[in-house]
């Protein structure tokens, strides 16, 4: 036999229990403000405004290597405390408007020495300052760095050789609102 209280009490329950699983769900931390993680790892995608990121490899580039040489065209051997580093990244627009790739991209080791990229006349450089659509990407498909061995566009920097071994080093990625997202680079 059914009392008279128990069906509203059930509903009752399962309503108490709706409304804390929303609240747990509000103070858990769940944010939906695109930028509300500014790190990431390498070959994780970060959104940065409207343009997302991906480090596909980061890694110190050899002119003395066959593949390595189409990476550094045009550019001197490096001097003997320093050498290239290689950034590949895809870069897409997934915002509305079209959006400016950021010029200044930083590399930044564990004791705060921050690298700036060098100009690149390589085939495989990322266009920095470029403005992309909407929907659009770099590398561009069925370019020479999109059909790659990595199939990532590079931002090359010239790096003291010693910070190689002053690791993790971050790749810094500002963003139009003014913060900067970090990609903790894998070398």
């Amino acid at each position: 036999m059914l009392r008279a209280g128990r069906p509203t009490t059930r509903l009752g329950v399962v309503s108490v229990l709706a409304a804390a699983l929303a609240a747990a769900a509000l103070l858990s931390g769940c944010d939906t403000d695109p930028e509300s993680d500014l790190s990431a790892e390498e070959g994780q995608p970060m959104k940065l405004g409207e343009l997302l990121y991906n480090v596909q490899i980061s890694r110190p580039l050899n002119p003395s290597d066959p593949e390595d040489k189409a990476y550094l065209a045009g550019q001197p051997p490096p001097a003997n405390d320093k050498l290239y580093f290689g950034v590949f990244m895809t870069v897409e627009n997934v915002g509305d408007t079209a959006q400016d790739v950021p010029t200044d991209f930083t590399v930044v080791d564990t004791e705060g020495t921050e690298f700036q990229p060098i100009p690149s006349d390589s085939l495989f450089a990322l266009d920095l300052g470029v403005k992309l659509a909407p929907d659009e990407q770099l590398p561009e498909p069925e370019s020479t760095a999109a059909n790659g061995p990595i199939q990532g566009a590079m931002v090359l920097f010239l790096i003291d050789e010693a910070a190689t071994e002053l690791r993790p080093l971050t790749l810094e990625i500002p963003s139009p609102t003014g913060s900067v997202g970090e990609i903790e680079l894998d070398i």
